[in-house]
């Protein structure tokens, strides 16, 4: 049976660990040629290794997403490869340094604002204008959070840029869709990726704390947000556009 990305060329960003990989072996299985892209080489590689031991077509590109010619890089790679641009998740991102806002470096704030909304917003430009060149049609999902829906205490430049992410997703959602290009976003909860690894190292209980709030009563597997983001990519949801989803065991709504 085929895949729900069966012969779609899909994009994915900060796909050298955690959500970006598990997202990457999801497309695989479902079909999709993948350009993959991070700026550690080493960890990009591992995750194209493992998707061409699934059988996967794909490609790896070390790339710098709050660099515009990367940005533009990525998509020219996926073009020359497979000749166009169906899907692309926008996913890179850092956590930055812990410390209220009155502490917060201005060098910690320009470095979390420019990977999580800049980058964002550099591969959606790319990315929009190869599929306005193809002709129309795609879907774009990027990377938000919970905490770009809420407020989270002592990370102030990541909410900010989260939040900026489920606005500019909405923006880019309105200006599109008479172009058949979709636009949403996730949010994840408390995932067990190597960002919430160094979160909970840094703050002992925290991880408890999330347990008892979540009505599922446990954290998040990296893949249970790929498959999301393959279902937001994928024609079975061609009526959603605008939405920022949380994929979080009902965190949000508690």
């Amino acid at each position: 049976m085929a895949g729900i990305l069966e012969g779609k060329v899909a994009l994915i960003t900060g796909a050298g660990s955690g959500i970006g990989r598990a997202t990457s072996r999801i497309f695989a299985r479902e079909g999709a040629k993948l350009v993959i892209a991070d700026l550690v080489e080493a960890a990009g590689e591992q995750t194209l290794k493992l998707l061409q031991d699934l059988g996967a077509e794909a490609i790896f590109v070390k790339a710098d997403v709050a660099q515009a010619a990367d940005a533009d890089r990525i998509v020219a790679r996926a073009v020359a490869a497979y000749g166009r641009l169906d899907c692309a998740f926008n996913n890179a991102g850092i956590e930055g340094a812990a410390g209220v806002t009155h502490k917060c470096t201005e060098e910690n704030w320009a470095r979390v604002i420019a990977i999580n909304l800049t980058g964002v917003w550099l591969c959606m430009k790319a990315e929009i204008t190869q599929m306005l060149a193809q002709g129309g049609g795609g879907a774009i999902v990027n990377t938000s959070s919970d905490a770009g829906l809420l407020g989270v205490k002592g990370m102030p430049a990541y909410v900010a840029s989260k939040h900026g992410v489920a606005g500019l997703t909405k923006a880019a959602a309105i200006e599109y869709g008479r172009s058949g290009i979709r636009v949403n976003a996730v949010c994840p909860g408390p995932i067990r990726t190597p960002m919430m690894g160094r979160l909970l190292q840094d703050r002992p209980g925290v991880e408890e704390s999330f347990v008892r709030a979540e009505p599922l009563k446990r954290m998040g597997e990296p893949e249970e947000i790929g498959e999301a983001v393959a279902w937001l990519c994928s024609d079975r949801s061609s009526y959603v556009t605008g939405l920022p989803m949380p994929v979080d065991g009902g965190l949000i709504a508690t």
